[in-house]
């Protein structure tokens, strides 16, 4: 068998790509056996200058700075990479110059593995930019599968919830509970499973606590990139752009 092929994590949000890591890491133990996993290079700044950028909604400033570190993870050999952070792929969806190497696109794995589930109608949550922009909304649409988003109120209360909590590492029992509510609201209105689509939500919700069975971005991605590195999933091609 040849070597596995190496893996790049392009790192965002800390919470999101530590779990996409370890994830890489245990299912790289899992498929080739103890102490063994495909080759990972992760490189990413911290999200703190990206903040402003993202709310003057400067995508193509953001989309530069994710290209650079797919520069560094190019440089230090990695075939392909994953970018553990939903929002982010909106920048990497604009118009530009290719990234080095490909990235699996996370939103494409979740709606394959929606389609794959035989699910039909899919509750989102993310943040605001992910929950009410085109990444999900278009990669359902290609599967014709349905989307519903939380009412305006509850997407605040997840957007918040993600910036001054999740991503600094800090889960609540409090919140669950109205991550539960919410998810409870959308399984109402006829959805039969929720994408967790900030990488972070996975470590707050799991399939023990959720009223309507998760689609793990987080895991899901990593996942799959240990399955494109062993050869048992196609080499992703996409670099940016129109998906």
């Amino acid at each position: 068998m040849s070597d596995p092929l190496h893996i790049g994590i392009l790192a965002h949000s800390a919470e999101g790509a530590t779990l996409s890591y370890r994830t890489v890491w245990h299912e790289g133990v899992r498929k080739m056996g103890a102490h063994d996993h495909p080759r990972i290079t992760m490189s990413g700044g911290a999200m703190a200058p990206t903040l402003e950028l993202w709310e003057r909604d400067d995508l193509a400033a953001l989309r530069q700075i994710f290209r650079e570190d797919a520069e560094r993870l190019a440089a230090a050999g990695a075939d392909f990479f994953i970018l553990p952070d939903n929002t982010a792929h909106i920048a990497l969806e604009q118009p530009g110059p290719d990234f080095p190497i490909p990235c699996l696109h996370i939103a494409e794995v979740v709606a394959a593995q929606a389609e794959a589930d035989g699910r039909r109608h899919i509750a989102v949550l993310g943040t605001n930019w992910t929950m009410e922009g085109p990444v999900y909304k278009d990669a359902l649409a290609r599967r014709s599968l349905e989307r519903s988003i939380p009412a305006a109120d509850d997407r605040e209360i997840i957007h918040t919830a993600i910036f001054d909590e999740l991503c600094l590492g800090d889960f609540r029992d409090e919140t669950r509970a109205e991550f539960i509510r919410i998810i409870g609201n959308l399984q109402s209105k006829g959805c039969d499973a929720v994408a967790l689509v900030c990488t972070e939500i996975p470590l707050l919700i799991t399939d023990e606590t959720s009223p309507l069975p998760i689609l793990d971005s987080t895991r899901l991605q990593a996942k799959a990139a240990v399955a494109v590195a062993l050869g048992e999933r196609v080499m992703p091609i996409w670099s940016g752009g129109v998906v």
